[in-house]
């Protein structure tokens, strides 16, 4: 990419900006800061751009979503009602009937009839229940688990108090939670799973509901995520980029979340742009599988902007640090990647400080989507941990499961 294309795509995002906001001041600040973050994407498309034209790219997107495989995994629906009547999705994924259709995987645990535990996967901001797709799949027939989109994310129904004007707060995803497991899972134990935002819901869920994790929750893995303090993170960007970015951003989202329709024509306009950036602050390998990543982008690509903008605020007001307290005497899996610009893996840390007998795993060269960078890697620890749960016996062993590196084996 040469410099005055990276310049005309950075001038489109700060046109945006000025159009939505209506405020020439406040969009300039904010270009300058997302020109920041834009100036390493762009250095991340540039051959690219170079070399492949405009039509050809969108050929290979469309290439690549037919062929992907991944978020094409579905099971039983279901629809849960939250405390202020917004429809949340979820799906179900049974225990494999004896004779069924799936020996090998039972195989990898080494029995037949597991405990009946249920698994509760939730997802992070901006993503949805696919985002587990790795998972999914290595634990289909063996454990019964939950997916479910988190309210406005997915198949889920937009936030009924957010179209109300109430902010989003970590506490009500919580409670979100709490209505899913009430219908999808009112009995036996349960086995919590939280990605990034998603374990924020699982810490917002102790904080309000201990008897629950008391009585039912056998386990709990917390994946990229954050009891708090996330203020001062500076997803990688030099001390004057990052604090013009805190300065304007919340209230630009804001600005922008109310001319959508507006902001979602610039996000096509700026597609490789933004592609850019999304693979920057998902993954850290070099040879992450193209259909991977383009995964990745259309999970996030598939957000709307106004979504993007009510959710943003609650990071900065959460703190579930004491809530830690409630999963003290269980199994925990706290797990992160090294170079992880989001929630830095300093956060999965100070978590682990604070529950001495978790099993902190941190995973080198994987960003914020560790799930999807290196998925055999938290498949295999996702299965220690139901072993110590009592999920499945002892000694099971998922290794090398849904690798998604383009790299050859030598």
């Amino acid at each position: 990419m040469s410099e005055s294309s990276a310049e005309t795509a950075v001038q489109a995002v700060r046109g945006a900006a000025a159009t939505a906001a209506g405020n020439w001041r406040i969009a300039g600040i904010a270009g300058a800061a997302i020109g920041v973050v834009a100036a390493g994407a762009a250095a991340g498309v540039a051959i690219e751009r170079m070399t492949v034209g405009r039509g050809m790219r969108r050929k290979a997107r469309l290439a690549l979503d037919s062929a992907g495989p991944y978020g094409a995994l579905r099971g039983t629906p279901g629809k849960a009602r939250a405390d202020d009547g917004t429809e949340l999705y979820y799906e179900v994924d049974e225990i494999e009937p004896e004779g069924g259709s799936a020996p090998r995987r039972r195989r990898l645990f080494g029995r037949k009839a597991p405990a009946p535990v249920t698994v509760i996967f939730s997802h992070g901001y901006c993503l949805n229940q696919d985002s587990w797709h790795f998972q999914r799949a290595a634990l289909r027939g063996v454990v019964r688990t939950v997916h479910w989109d988190q309210r406005s994310h997915g198949r889920s129904g937009r936030g009924t108090a957010q179209a109300d004007g109430t902010p989003v707060s970590i506490d009500q995803l919580g409670r979100d939670l709490r209505a899913v497991i009430d219908a999808a899972a009112p009995q036996g134990p349960i086995v919590l799973v939280g990605h990034s935002m998603g374990g924020m819901t699982v810490m917002a869920l102790a904080d309000q509901y201990p008897e629950l994790i008391r009585d039912r929750v056998v386990g709990v893995a917390l994946v990229g995520t954050s009891s708090g303090r996330l203020g001062e993170v500076n997803f990688g960007l030099p001390v004057a980029g990052v604090n013009a970015v805190r300065r304007v951003l919340p209230g630009v989202l804001k600005a922008l979340g109310q001319q959508a329709a507006l902001v979602e024509k610039g996000r096509r306009a700026t597609a490789d742009l933004f592609a850019g950036i999304i693979k920057r602050y998902s993954f850290a390998s070099r040879d992450v599988d193209p259909a991977v990543a383009r995964f990745a982008e259309r999970m996030i690509e598939g957000t709307p902007i106004d979504v993007v903008a009510e959710f943003y605020p609650a990071f900065t007001d959460h703190d579930k640090t004491e809530a830690l307290a409630r999963f003290a005497d269980l199994p925990v899996l706290v797990l992160a990647g090294v170079k992880d610009l989001v929630t830095p893996s300093e956060h999965s840390e100070a978590i682990a400080d604070l529950l001495p007998d978790a099993e902190l795993v941190l995973v080198p060269d994987a960003g914020h989507l560790v799930m999807l960078e290196h998925p055999e890697v938290v498949v295999d620890r996702l299965a220690d941990l139901l072993v110590r749960a009592g999920a499945v016996p002892a000694g099971a062993t998922v290794g090398g499961y849904g690798s998604t590196s383009t790299a050859q084996p030598g």
